[in-house]
């Protein structure tokens, strides 16, 4: 019976990481005297009739092994460095097709909010995954707030740029600042949030603190981390990964395994902490949800 996604899923919801870590030992001896078993931990879209383990993966492995090049481009390096973020003041300009432009500090921007705290799966390029308890609050709550204008048919949003702090801008991997771009439809959809948190805890740095993106049947890429610029346009945006490598990273990124990335296939994933594979579901299983968005689309070429 596939897990289906349920919008009412909080923290309590969750079970405690230190039973994360117990659970994976218990499911490992059980494999041990053939009788292993996958549990599933909460329920969110699975396709194709296929159960789906998403257990969450252990905070420390999530908090340890990440992209986030604007802390360095090794795995570990982001954690390692994530004290040279700095966070404190904190404001995001939310400019372009909105009637009421405004630059906003952090505290200014979360107080109307009450988060909402869901599970979401993120899945990231190179073909390992995560499963992650966000919290956070819907996109499209905050950029209703600046009134969009009947022109906006895209978002952009734009990475903070600070090389004296972050040393991965003193390198030229991409043409910093770090950009993303979303269409209006998929920013509006209620999927798509503004994380400001994680486990239960406050955004670490190497995560994307204090506020980051999170497009759940997209690849992690086009989860944007530390956003200070939000801008709505009528023209669609430039994006880092598609300016760089257009032929590799498309403005979409849609989870699709029938589209293999040109140096790696896209149809098995690895969870982070383990070894065997499992088939990468389309959407990232989101599809009952996102589908329709792109339902007169080629993903073949809209990649």
């Amino acid at each position: 019976m596939p897990f289906r996604w349920n919008p009412e899923l909080t923290m309590q919801d969750i079970t405690p990481e230190e039973y994360f870590l117990e659970r994976r030992r218990f499911i490992k001896q059980a494999a041990l005297v053939g009788a292993g078993a996958v549990l599933g931990l909460n329920p969110l879209t699975a396709l194709g009739g296929e159960s789906q383990d998403d257990t969450a993966t252990p905070y420390e492995k999530a908090t340890h092994y990440n992209n986030f090049y604007e802390l360095g481009t090794g795995k570990d390096e982001p954690a390692a460095n994530a004290d040279k973020l700095l966070i404190s003041p904190w404001s995001v300009i939310i400019d372009g097709a909105v009637t009421r432009p405004g630059k906003v500090s952090l505290e200014e921007l979360l107080k109307p909010h009450a988060i909402e705290e869901r599970v979401y799966r993120l899945r990231c390029v190179e073909t390992w995954s995560m499963v992650i308890p966000w919290q956070g609050f819907p996109l499209r709550d905050l950029l209703r707030r600046f009134d969009p204008q009947g022109n906006a048919k895209y978002v952009a949003f734009e990475t903070l740029l600070d090389p004296q702090h972050l040393p991965g801008q003193t390198r030229k991997i991409l043409d910093w600042p770090y950009r993303e771009g979303l269409r209006m439809d998929e920013a509006m959809h209620p999927l798509t949030i503004i994380a400001t948190g994680m486990y239960g805890r406050s955004l670490p740095n190497q995560n994307g603190a204090p506020l980051r993106l999170v497009v759940p049947w997209k690849y992690g890429f086009k989860s944007i981390k530390s956003i200070i610029r939000i801008t709505l346009t009528e023209q669609q945006p430039v994006t880092s990964w598609n300016q760089m490598a257009p032929e590799e990273y498309g403005f979409y990124a849609n989870v699709n395994p029938l589209v293999p990335h040109p140096r790696w296939d896209q149809e098995s994933e690895r969870r982070i902490g383990e070894f065997r594979r499992r088939p990468t579901l389309i959407f990232n299983g989101y599809g009952d949800h996102v589908a329709g968005l792109y339902a007169h689309m080629d993903l073949s070429r809209n990649f």
